[in-house]
């Protein structure tokens, strides 16, 4: 987890849970990569769209948040929403249809984990490498 006092948030929203939420947060995201001048983003579009998409597929929460957090060099993608329900990563399965997102991510990613909240709820984040 990051300090937050040495962090510098560098873009927010909050989406309705659809269907079309993966693709607005993975089209957000490449703004804000292209407004700060972030570099390649498909790393960025893959994990927020896995993160989006778990929280519309598998939670009842009606909104979702999305931030994109800077700090000393790498960059951090955090999607809060309303459910106690911790993502799982599942074992790979070569007949199932589904499941992989997840076990795909952390492969792309530094680190990445869920924090719960005290009012209720969660933040699943992701250190994108560098």
């Amino acid at each position: 987890m990051i300090d937050s006092n040495l962090a510098t948030e560098a873009g927010a929203i909050v989406l309705n849970s659809s269907a079309r939420a993966p693709e607005t947060a993975r089209k957000w995201l490449a703004d804000v990569f292209r407004q700060h001048s972030l570099g390649d983003d498909y790393i960025g579009r893959t994990v927020v769209t896995e993160l989006v998409t778990n929280v519309h597929r598998h939670t009842d929460t009606e909104l979702i948040s999305v931030r994109l957090i800077l700090r000393d060099g790498y960059t951090l993608v955090e999607v809060e929403d309303g459910s106690d329900e911790l993502p799982v990563v599942h074992a790979e399965d070569d007949t199932a249809e589904s499941g992989r997102g997840l076990l795909m991510m952390s492969m792309l990613v530094e680190e990445w984990g869920v924090r719960t909240l005290g009012n209720g709820g969660k933040v699943t984040w992701a250190r994108l490498a560098e």
